[in-house]
């Protein structure tokens, strides 16, 4: 249960992310115009106008409405998020299970290799992989597959370990080799009895990850290499092009997009950590220690302490 600072903590994170999947998905319903649209009925839209009732939050340089484009870039970073945390859950549980219950050679080399991956910075790998990619995925959708397969690339190795480490653990259960003896196939028991067992910590790291998705997001589309701008918006993208914006004292462009990173952001992590130290047993202890202390060391008075 929570209570206090972390049910706040946990409500208020809540709320920003159910407003973050509130207008990805009614992004169409919720922008006075399309993400890259520079005019309407034959006039085209001032570059660079401050906010205004057309224009809530201003245009941009490219006379394109700031307020769509951040609108938008919610669909765009919804759509990679859901992806890149799909594709790394497939990869990384099935591959962490196979290697903690099969073991020898197969455990070897997929933990060298994971530990290789785990060595590169996280951007670093990403740009590596988006770089790759680019040539070959373009367009709307290939561009935020291609930016969710960078990012997945990154969260598989985190994955796997969890699930890998936990499965060697949980592979020497009685319930295991009950399972085993009555003839259970490899693919079963890592199926049916082992899997469950394993994945309780995932939603935590799912939650974590999710806002570490949307900086990688954000900084491969803030170094060129994310999603194509004439595809779709997104706002490391934006944050970006309005760099020569801030030195003129220009500051739309910029803070909008920014703002909306950093609230996201925000959201996801203490959503993650608030379920964080719900589940985990040992801050629940140290929180019930502090409390059990704080008692101990201010006991309510005797009745002969009251008297006098």
């Amino acid at each position: 249960m929570t209570a206090g600072l972390q049910r706040a903590t946990l409500i208020g994170g809540l709320v920003l992310v159910a407003l973050f999947v509130l207008i990805a998905v009614f992004a169409n319903l919720l922008a006075p115009y399309g993400f890259s649209q520079q005019s309407e009925n034959g006039h085209a839209f001032p570059s660079l106008a401050g906010p205004s009732g057309d224009h809530l939050f201003g245009t941009t340089v490219g006379q394109l409405d700031v307020l769509s484009r951040v609108l938008f870039g919610a669909r765009t970073a919804l759509f990679v998020i859901v992806l890149a945390l799909l594709f790394s859950i497939i990869v990384g549980v099935a591959l962490g299970l196979v290697s903690g219950y099969v073991g020898g050679w197969v455990d070897r080399v997929l933990v060298l290799f994971m530990d290789a991956m785990y060595g590169f910075p996280s951007l670093l790998l990403a740009i590596v992989v988006s770089a790759s990619l680019g040539a070959h995925l373009k367009g709307g959708f290939g561009g935020i597959l291609s930016a969710a397969i960078s990012i997945t690339v990154v969260f598989v190795p985190q994955y796997f370990r969890l699930v890998r480490n936990a499965t060697v653990s949980v592979k020497t259960e009685p319930f295991v080799d009950a399972a085993r003896v009555t003839g259970a196939s490899a693919t079963r028991i890592m199926r049916k009895h082992i899997f469950v067992n394993v994945t309780s910590t995932l939603p935590v790291i799912v939650t974590l990850n999710c806002s570490e998705a949307i900086l990688t997001l954000a900084g491969l589309g803030f170094l060129g290499l994310g999603i194509e701008p004439t595809a779709a918006s997104e706002w490391g993208y934006d944050l970006n092009r309005a760099l020569p914006d801030v030195t003129n004292g220009i500051w739309w462009t910029s803070v909008f997009p920014g703002v909306s990173i950093v609230l996201v952001v925000l959201g996801l992590t203490m959503v993650g950590e608030s379920i964080n130290e719900v589940t985990n047993p040992l801050l629940r202890t140290r929180r019930g220690g502090r409390r059990t202390g704080s008692t101990s060391a201010n006991p309510a008075p005797t009745g002969g302490e009251e008297q006098r």
